[in-house]
């Protein structure tokens, strides 16, 4: 069997979509290798096939590519190039691993839909050019083979809001960088330390500042708990900070400053890739209150390293961590916070938490998800 994907993000690793796509394509070809794979990428001309093995150098293939920036461009390989393409492939799958299936293709279509956020939050719907496209790729979707999402909460809302029967949504987990399941060297934490200005013992939280993770909620959480925890463990909070304070994207800064919790709250910015998995060993507790996730990769990141998740029990966050964690309603800081004092004040329960965090993860890999989507091929082959 040939199957093809759209390798419109390949070359942006620090993307949801990138990310998953070029884990797919490491992993296919060792758990089924008896199925061709190529990657189609836009150049200058039109667009390039490239055939992908186990030996493939995805860095160099990336830093090779030049994806045009245009929103047009990106519509036309979407719509145009990738039906092309899989016929010129004569594939027997057309695989796009994002929200963005043509409406005509000759080829099966399988989609990866990770999220609706714009069908499922009014903030997140834009305007006029991004409804429309909205609606396009969402008529598209209902013409898919097969569609496969990131978490059952995820296919329940495809279901419901795309209006696609139930047997054609698939839900296949994804999974965190296998190297949050290794130890941090000691030489590393230090550096750490040293370059983030961190306290010895702190609550983390990693996972943006738009409108559905819930920073309010982050921050309010502290001012019921800062008397308890906020000398012995502070809360740490990185990710590159909004430039400015708008409606879309909160400024934890800003919060703290209002409800009075700025002596107990570190913002260190962005924080290097090498530098993730020490950030997270370290920590007492993760801090996640979002309001809606189609995955939650950050708990997961989080539950790899053996820290406890205190956070919110919406949308996909329970099935990402299990019994790993204390989860409550995203909007009720006071209990979040009564959890996140149990986490970091009770050894015994702090450490079976971390130990089922271990069990948690370790029960999502990218080596399952590859092969589960090449079933889902399979399956895709068997029908058409």
């Amino acid at each position: 069997m040939r199957i093809i994907l759209n390798g419109w993000f390949i070359d942006q690793p620090d993307t949801g979509s990138g990310q998953y796509t070029l884990q797919l394509l490491k992993h296919l070809p060792h758990v089924a290798p008896q199925h061709e794979y190529a990657l189609v990428v836009p150049d200058k001309k039109s667009f390039q096939i490239i055939d992908i093995t186990v030996s493939t150098d995805f860095q160099s293939l990336a830093s090779n590519l030049q994806s045009p920036i245009s929103n047009f461009r990106k519509l036309l390989f979407e719509q145009s190039i990738m039906p092309r393409a899989a016929r010129a492939y004569e594939a027997d799958v057309l695989h796009i691993p994002y929200w963005a299936p043509p409406l005509r293709s000759d080829v099966p279509i399988v989609v990866t839909i990770h999220d609706i956020i714009p069908l499922i939050l009014p903030q997140y719907r834009g305007g006029p050019l991004v409804r429309a496209y909205t609606q396009l790729v969402s008529a598209a979707a209902r013409g898919a083979t097969l569609i496969l999402t990131d978490s059952d909460a995820s296919r329940s809302d495809i279901v419901q809001h795309l209006h696609i029967p139930a047997d054609r949504v698939r839900t296949i987990y994804l999974a965190a960088d296998p190297k949050f399941s290794a130890h941090a060297d000691p030489i590393d934490t230090a550096a750490l330390r040293r370059n983030y200005d961190l306290p010895e013992e702190y609550v983390l939280y990693l996972g943006g500042f738009d409108a559905r993770k819930n920073i309010e909620t982050l921050l309010q959480v502290y001012t019921w708990a800062q008397d308890v925890l906020g000398e012995n463990y502070p809360l740490v909070i990185a990710g590159s900070l909004p430039e400015r304070p708008a409606a879309f994207f909160h400024d934890p800064r800003v919060i703290a400053r209002q409800i009075e919790v700025e002596d107990v709250i570190r913002c260190i910015g962005r924080v290097a890739e090498e530098d993730k998995v020490a950030l997270y060993q370290q920590a007492r507790g993760f801090l996640y209150p979002t309001l809606y996730e189609g995955f939650g990769l950050p708990a997961l990141e989080a539950l790899a390293c053996g820290v406890p998740v205190v956070g919110s029990n919406a949308s996909s966050v329970p099935e990402i961590v299990g019994d790993a964690g204390i989860l409550v309603d995203p909007q009720d800081a006071r209990a979040m916070a009564g959890a996140l004092i149990a986490v970091c004040t009770e050894d015994p329960l702090h450490d079976e938490l971390g130990e089922r965090a271990l069990k948690q993860a370790a029960k999502f890999s990218w080596e399952k998800c590859a092969r589960e989507t090449a079933e889902a091929y399979e399956s895709v082959m068997r029908s058409a």
